[in-house]
């Protein structure tokens, strides 16, 4: 996972270990603020909305 502003390319100076604990600081924080979030039931209602073919309107 690449920070905003890179495009994952290296680019010729220092050594990647930086980007990796950046990218490993980011994943465990990032689950543990969703996790509990991404575990709840989606909605009907969003389901539902998810399901409709484009253009039918409800």
């Amino acid at each position: 996972m690449a920070r905003a502003g890179q495009n994952g390319q290296g680019s010729g100076r220092g050594s990647s270990a930086p980007d990796a604990a950046f990218d490993l600081w980011l994943q465990r924080g990032l689950h543990e603020m969703f996790d509990d979030v991404m575990r709840e039931p989606i909605p009907d209602e969003l389901l539902r909305l998810i399901k409709q073919e484009p253009g039918t309107g409800g």
